[in-house]
């Protein structure tokens, strides 16, 4: 399959992060993501994550997380406006669908750690009100809502960190727990009814890190309709980290029943290295014909690559009414 056959959804890249550490625009870049790169495919649509910089990388000014949240949100909406040819910003599947219609990548916008937000309620509704329709909870490290991956304590959700996922609910904005420790996963799966997504986590049981899902993990997410997105960071994948090696984490998913519920994270501009033969937006049409020739049904491949996790969009992030609470 060329690219124009080809529908893309990826659930988590950090181009925004570049982009505001070291400029350039969304449009065109070197990095591993670009609007011009996404249109070559059939429809793309992308979750755009706004997060700190690494704890080794300074922001520019040393800037606050609240400084960081606010000029990385003008920097996505000042490329949105002057790109507007080819992109448009999305927050329901409705909205997506007009861009595809007009020939535009579809961008969505998502929080990597509330810490951004001040973990805080009225940070919860600026953020909805600003567009943005995922966040996790915690990034790199524990916060007042929950425990991280790396929290040797293994905290979980604390009282505000479950009102806070309600809110989220309520709202129509998607919980993301990749990054969340152990406790603090069960706790989502516990106190939400509907979906949430793991955007860019693996199968633990094919590569051993605490980023990556259990198989309870997993089926836990399949119970709640929601969906887990492939890393192609290799350290997440395993030795000899290849197409077939990230295959392997596909299969294993669907042995547990994962069909409707494996999509794409793939997590560029925020991993190095990626697998061998991956090296950026531009490639993700070798692991979609890797697929073929392994004989996988057409169908499910357009599924993991697209259908779910728009379905997912679909169902959690609609429209919201106008509410006196806001």
């Amino acid at each position: 399959m060329t690219h124009n056959e080809i529908d893309l959804f990826d659930g988590h890249c950090d181009a925004v992060l570049q982009r505001y550490l070291y400029g350039g625009s969304l449009r065109k870049n070197k990095g591993h993501v670009d609007l011009e790169r996404g249109g070559r495919y059939r429809r793309y649509a992308q979750f755009f994550a706004l997060q700190e910089p690494m704890p080794f990388v300074a922001p520019p000014g040393d800037a606050n997380p609240a400084q960081v949240y606010d000029a990385e949100y003008k920097l996505f909406l000042r490329d949105i406006e002057r790109n507007q040819d080819i992109v448009s910003f999305s927050r329901t599947m409705a909205e997506a669908e007009t861009a595809f219609a007009e020939n535009k990548v579809a961008a969505f916008l998502s929080i990597e750690g509330a810490d951004l937000l001040g973990c805080t309620l009225e940070g919860l509704h600026q953020a909805y009100k600003k567009g943005v329709r995922a966040v996790n909870l915690t990034w790199r490290r524990a916060n007042v809502l929950s425990g991280a991956h790396a929290d040797e304590s293994e905290r979980g959700l604390s009282q505000l960190g479950r009102n806070f996922i309600c809110e989220m609910e309520r709202l129509g904005l998607l919980v993301d727990v990749s990054h969340l420790s152990e406790r603090g996963f069960w706790d989502v799966a516990e106190t939400l009814s509907g979906p949430f997504i793991a955007s860019h986590s693996n199968a633990q049981s094919c590569c051993f890190h605490r980023r990556n899902l259990t198989d309870e993990q997993f089926i836990a997410v399949i119970e709640h309709d929601g969906v887990a997105g492939l890393n192609l960071y290799a350290n997440f994948i395993g030795k000899n980290a290849g197409l077939d090696t990230a295959i392997g984490h596909l299969e294993h998913w669907l042995s547990l029943g994962g069909e409707k519920h494996i999509s794409l994270g793939a997590d560029f501009d925020g991993c190095a290295p990626l697998i061998k033969e991956i090296h950026g937006l531009e490639d993700m049409d070798r692991l979609f014909n890797r697929l073929l020739q392994r004989n996988y049904p057409e169908t499910l491949i357009r599924s993991l690559f697209f259908d779910n996790l728009m379905r997912v969009v679909k169902k959690v992030c609609t429209a919201y009414e106008a509410d006196s609470s806001l």
